[in-house]
């Protein structure tokens, strides 16, 4: 008897280690998307504010300056922008992942569930309880 515990809770200690396991994968994979974004909208806007910081350094007059104003508030626009669509994008990422590594944990409680009911069944069968 102990031994059939033994097997069932070592069984059942398995189950649940891979599912950990698979649930730690998709997280660094959602992990990985996210940090990919994230450093790609800095690239893009570091980029874009060394271009205009250069084009600014070389003003020398008021005529300069005016024209180059347009631009910084476009830069300025443009990076909030850039900004507020790499948090949906990041949003969207982590809520993909969560609901993975939800139905993941779900499909592996409901495995569970079943093992054990039909376990339950069997033993009380095989003691003529009911």
């Amino acid at each position: 008897m102990f031994e059939q515990i033994n097997s069932q809770s070592l069984a059942l200690g398995k189950s649940y280690a891979d599912t950990f396991v698979k649930a730690q994968g998709l997280a660094l994979a959602g992990f990985e998307r996210i940090t990919e974004l994230n450093l790609k909208t800095f690239e893009e806007r570091i980029k874009a504010s060394v271009d205009f910081w250069s084009e600014a350094a070389e003003v020398r007059d008021l005529d300069g300056a005016k024209a180059i104003w347009p631009k910084g508030v476009q830069l300025a626009k443009e990076n909030a922008e850039k900004f507020y669509a790499n948090t949906q994008e990041v949003l969207g990422v982590s809520l993909k992942t969560s609901e993975a590594i939800g139905a993941l944990a779900k499909g592996s409680f409901e495995t569970t569930n079943e093992t054990i009911t039909k376990q339950v069944n069997a033993a009380k069968k095989a003691t003529g309880a009911r």
